[in-house]
């Protein structure tokens, strides 16, 4: 098929314009010829796709957005080698350039540009009606995702609904968080109505999916800086409606925490996927880099370029979840050593290793974006902080998540310990912190709770320190110098 060469809004593509005879213009295709056949609406949503997940270049299945996520507390740097724009994010330093940034925030964009040209083109679409509504759907949950990712690291964000280059395009404004918001949750109420239950491949969401993100947006609406506090019953109602329906969407707790992080490439998707990006080794760009070697030490071939801050590994409860979720001896062969005495004298994150520790960057695992214990977790969370508290479902939710992690012989939660509602959500939240430590998600919880200051504040002196004072202005990240240098309205 002849290629379309257009040139994107300077917020979709790092290049700019300068370079667009040279971009990938796969799920670029739009206008009445393409889009109006089922196969060319299937091709752009293709393309959409691909923005969430290229090797080297952006989305989410190489370290890209593991590195943006540093100003949290459960994850640091090296101090020196060439980590130099990892360690923009654990100070509290990043720059207009950081490429690590850019990659996300490109990847994001250009999955929202295909998915506008599947939303804006589906009701003409020539096919089977069902079939094409599934189409739309996943387009509406790509751009809910997208945008959903774009303002918990930007803010105030150029919100783009045009599936077509326009020259208009290049003076647009940011719209607002909220704007941004009412946008996402529009997008996945729709993408729950026109998704099945049951998804058609691994890599694709299905109604559970946009219900779960759907709650998962609400949690985040209630805290910073919206601050829509009325979002938490909302947020406990959708994610109750998953844990519900969950054997018909497909989704379970696996039995132990050891089996969530077996990491092997033959198992296509696992049971605790609510969403996830695949990766696949034998096609070009499309290996996932997010597990080996960047999360491995130098002892192993590693690249050191991720591994767990010490107070936090340090007030890691014991248990099964501990032993899983840290690696503390390296080596090849026989000879091993205790983290104590490696180069960087820290713990490494056993989640990112290959089953085997193959020692490679391209492998045929997904990124799992949301995993049922989320969801779980969420109800817990929201339940206790809307009207009434927490009641014995939100205790019977946090304790799946808490028991299966803790040391044998670990007491259940129960509303007869006498906690209030705010130290039950508390819990919740300390909790959240040990199960997805390292998967992205605790540098969200901060931010919407402001607890980054305070988190911070507690960093052992052997990890990385912030360069100076942090504020609200440290929340979100600068827009990308190859955006605002060509649009003085994006600054």
């Amino acid at each position: 098929m002849k290629k379309i060469l257009i040139c994107l809004l300077a917020a979709a593509l790092a290049t700019g314009c300068k370079n667009y005879l040279n971009e990938d213009t796969t799920g670029l295709l739009y206008g009445p010829n393409v889009l109006s056949t089922q196969d060319g609406l299937e091709s752009a949503l293709t393309g959409a796709y691909k923005g969430l997940g290229s090797q080297w270049s952006y989305g989410f299945i190489h370290p890209s957005a593991n590195a943006a996520v540093l100003g949290a507390d459960d994850v640091t740097t090296h101090p020196a080698s060439n980590k130099a724009d990892w360690r923009e994010f654990d100070q509290f330093n990043v720059s207009t350039t950081n490429q690590r940034s850019g990659a996300v925030y490109n990847g994001c964009y250009k999955a929202i540009q295909g998915a506008n040209n599947v939303i804006n083109n589906y009701s003409k679409t020539v096919g089977t009606k069902a079939t094409i509504d599934i189409i739309a759907g996943e387009a509406y949950f790509i751009r809910g995702f997208s945008y959903y990712w774009l303002t918990r690291f930007y803010g105030n964000i150029p919100l783009v609904t045009a599936g077509e280059y326009s020259d208009s395009l290049l003076t647009i404004k940011k719209s607002t968080v909220a704007q941004v918001y009412d946008l996402i949750v529009a997008d996945l109420k729709k993408a729950e109505t026109m998704l099945p239950n049951t998804r058609r491949d691994p890599g694709r969401p299905n109604a559970g999916s946009a219900k779960a993100f759907l709650a998962d947006v609400y949690l985040t609406m209630a805290g910073w800086p919206l601050k829509q506090t009325d979002k938490y019953d909302l947020a406990a109602a959708k994610a109750k409606e998953v844990i519900d329906n969950r054997a018909l969407y497909g989704f379970q707790l696996m039995p132990t925490f050891a089996a969530v992080f077996e990491n092997d490439p033959a198992v296509a998707i696992i049971p605790e996927s609510v969403y996830q990006i695949s990766g696949f080794a034998a096609g070009s760009g499309t290996a996932n880099a997010t597990y080996g070697n960047t999360a491995m030490p130098g002892e192993e071939g590693g690249w050191d370029d991720m591994f767990a801050e010490l107070n936090f590994f340090n007030t890691f409860p014991e248990g099964p979840r501990k032993d899983k979720t840290f690696r503390t001896q390296f080596g090849l062969g026989a000879t091993t050593i205790p983290w104590q005495q490696s180069l960087t004298r820290h713990p490494y994150y056993q989640k990112w290793y290959i089953k085997g520790n193959i020692v490679t960057s391209s492998i045929s695992l997904p990124s799992v974006m949301m995993r049922y214990a989320h969801v779980l977790t969420i109800y817990a969370e929201a339940k206790a902080r809307g009207t009434g508290g927490p009641d014995q479902a939100a205790y019977d939710a946090l304790n799946q998540v808490r028991l299966r992690g803790r040391a044998a012989g670990t007491k259940a939660m129960s509303p007869a310990d006498g906690l209030t509602a705010s130290q039950f959500a508390d819990a919740v939240v300390e909790e959240r912190a040990w199960e997805f430590a390292a998967e992205r998600t605790r540098w969200f919880d901060l931010v919407r709770l402001e607890q980054v200051e305070a988190a911070n504040a507690k960093k052992s002196p052997e990890d990385l320190q912030p360069i100076k004072a942090i504020t609200k202005a440290n929340y979100w990240f600068p827009m990308p110098y190859s955006d605002t240098s060509l649009n003085p309205n994006l600054n």
